[in-house]
């Protein structure tokens, strides 16, 4: 069995193809190929879990009808022609049974390549709102397979559409609460709370958080607290605090770290999390039942991120802040508010409970193979 994922551009389009090619891998022995665009991180991440890519030459239209805006849609209508020769390519050589779309701009010449050639396709879409790719894949696939039941409305072949959730790592299922706050040394029954931007940070959020910190240290740190500024402004973060006499060896409750490498453990062990609201990060909120304050970014395409959050928001598992409205004192009173509020953080979980889908791998794969087989 050969399957083809494609994918790219974020994290959240890259680890839904991984965690489904593992599974694909070990249980059928299939033989993996990934295809992603030219310079994108997947040239990166997926090599360094040992299966191979091809990259095909494509780029996102703008929505914007500025000069450069035009020219950038103009080598974007280029780029199209370039990559359906290579994708044509691609599926000569490779020979899939099956092609499998997880989102960014690669996806849609090569799976529309395979569907014109009557291979079983699919996409899955992470956000609650499809992209302009998942969009026009649409109406040409086999399979679509989304994140949220509220996201079927969205589609005009409502019997194509699959809600299967999101994939999300098995590690984030391996641990209790209570094993994870003993794996991070909290021996006291100080509640936790996890902060992270991303990987790389958000200057806006990092500023409100300066704010937030200094106001914990000085009321005495009252709950442990796991801050991954992001690459980007650790060190810019470290020296604010420091200019505003916040030394944080004076606070070994404030754990602030450049990256948080061991994020299953971190948010296992958290009682309220603190972060932006892409696909991946509210799947993974979902599937372990965490309640949360969500951020979402203003600055990606097509406003997904607050889509995503009102969808948890709406079901009374988070508490959506615009980035607009948003203060360090405005997180920080919200923070102490859900806190003092164990009932209404157990509520918070229960609603998720409700509406996540923890088992979305498996899903997945159930639908990839029944596609397979018919």
């Amino acid at each position: 069995m050969r399957v083809l994922f494609t994918c790219g551009g974020t994290a959240g389009h890259i680890n839904p193809g991984l965690a489904l090619a593992r599974m694909f891998q070990e249980r059928d022995g299939a033989e993996i190929l990934f295809v992603g665009a030219d310079g994108g991180m997947e040239q990166e991440l997926i090599p360094r879990e040992g299966f191979p890519i091809r990259t095909v030459t494509i780029s996102s239209f703008y929505r914007s009808l500025s000069l450069a805006g035009i020219r950038h849609n103009l080598k974007t209508a280029k780029n199209l022609v370039v990559s359906r020769r290579q994708a044509a390519k691609i599926l000569d050589d490779f020979r899939p049974d099956l092609v499998v779309g997880t989102g960014g701009y690669a996806s849609y010449p090569v799976v529309r390549a395979a569907a014109k050639r009557g291979i079983p396709t699919a996409v899955h879409e992470s956000n609650a709102e499809p992209g302009l790719t998942t969009k026009a894949l649409a109406k040409e696939v086999d399979k679509v397979m989304v994140g949220f039941e509220e996201s079927r409305k969205h589609y005009p072949h409502p019997e194509r559409v699959e809600v299967t959730g999101t994939p999300v790592r098995e590690d984030f299922f391996h641990m209790t609460r209570q094993e994870a706050r003993d794996a991070l040394g909290y021996d006291d029954d100080r509640p936790v709370v996890l902060t992270t931007w991303g990987s790389l940070g958000a200057q806006v959020m990092n500023e409100h958080m300066v704010d937030f910190v200094c106001r914990e240290c000085r009321e005495g740190t009252p709950f442990h607290h796991i801050y991954g500024v992001g690459q980007r402004y650790y060190p810019r973060v470290t020296e604010e605090l420091k200019n505003r006499g916040i030394d944080l060896e004076d606070y070994p409750r404030v754990d602030l770290r450049e990256y948080i490498y061991d994020m299953p453990e971190c948010m296992a062990a958290a009682d309220v999390v603190l972060s932006r609201a892409g696909a991946s990060t509210i799947s993974e909120i979902s599937a372990i039942a965490k309640p949360s304050i969500l951020v979402p970014s203003p600055n990606v395409t097509a406003n997904h991120q607050e889509k995503n959050a009102r969808v948890l928001s709406e079901q009374g598992g988070a508490v959506l802040m615009l980035e607009p409205d948003t203060t360090g004192d405005k997180l920080y009173d919200q923070v102490i508010s859900m806190l003092s509020d164990r009932p209404g953080l157990e509520q918070m979980s229960r609603a998720l409970t409700r509406t996540g889908i923890s088992d979305a791998n498996e899903r997945i794969y159930q639908v990839l193979k029944r596609l397979l087989k018919s």
